[in-house]
């Protein structure tokens, strides 16, 4: 059987279950890995994450998918640093940020890509936080897709679905928006919430009486600094605009307890619980 020939770059979360579902799905690909922490090809290879690791770049140019599962602005320069791919090659980035990538590729190699965002990860990272149903039954974006490629438009959403996932399109601008929103400013606020007590005269303390409110809140504070300094850096007036947001509310919410405004604050805490009427 002549098996489609993937690679994915970076072997942690995002990449080694993306291996593993693809795996899972289907037999029709081989999986090629590549992670410049050589403990991680290791790591990915003993985990059944990738059919084989490979430091060849051209073999990796040459595959029909090379997906990018690696931080946002390492993006960016690997693509860049291709000096040419397969003509029916297809290029994914699994980036939690879309624009700043989207209108950064260089020319030659822009019909080439698609730019995706899977809305799912956990706080783990390494191989060893590589699961096969990461992706199953999540949203994906796909954004921009004017600007790739008919054929590489079809290859995104044939695996894509493979992989059991929910493809939403829309612009990059419009994406990184409501990214900031639902999930780049939710980490800065785990992290903010995790320093205010850490910063406390006693934090062991105070953590002892941390329940699961505590707990969920400030779980994805252990998300990797590097990976998301990255992601603040590229969205970072987004970000800002949401920070924003949710200060004033806070603000409100101080307010409303300061002025023993206490129907006031009911009202304000009511009409919060209609979010999950939504979701």
């Amino acid at each position: 059987m002549n098996q489609k020939r993937v690679a994915i770059i970076g072997l942690g979360l995002m990449g080694g279950s993306l291996g593993l579902a693809i795996k899972k799905a289907s037999n029709d690909y081989y999986i090629i890995g590549f992670d410049h922490n050589k403990t991680h090809q290791k790591e990915a290879l003993e985990y059944g994450l990738v059919d084989e690791c490979s430091d060849d770049n051209e073999r990796i140019t040459q595959c029909d998918i090379i997906f990018l599962a690696i931080p946002v602005d390492a993006i960016i320069q690997t693509v860049n640093a291709f000096g040419s791919v397969a003509p029916h090659t297809t290029i994914i980035d699994l980036g939690s940020t879309k624009h700043k990538i989207s209108t950064s590729i260089k020319a030659s190699l822009r019909t080439h890509f698609v730019a995706a965002h899977p809305m799912a990860g956990t706080e783990k990272c390494g191989p060893s936080a590589a699961f096969d149903t990461l992706y199953n039954d999540k949203v994906l974006v796909l954004c921009d897709l004017d600007k790739s490629g008919e054929h590489q438009v079809q290859v995104a959403r044939e695996i894509f679905t493979l992989i059991n996932m929910k493809i939403v399109e829309m612009d990059s601008h419009h994406h990184d928006r409501r990214a900031a929103y639902i999930s780049h400013m939710p980490h800065a606020l785990s992290y903010a919430l995790a320093n205010t007590v850490l910063n406390q005269e006693d934090p062991k303390s105070i953590l002892t009486l941390a329940g699961g409110g505590f707990r969920d809140m400030s779980r994805i504070a252990k998300s990797s600094p590097t990976m998301w300094e990255d992601i603040f850096r590229q969205n970072k007036e987004n970000v800002l605009s949401s920070i924003q947001c949710f200060n004033k509310e806070l603000h409100k919410c101080e307010a409303l307890i300061q002025e023993e405004d206490w129907d006031g604050l009911n009202s304000w805490m009511t009409k919060a619980n209609a979010l999950h009427q939504i979701l």
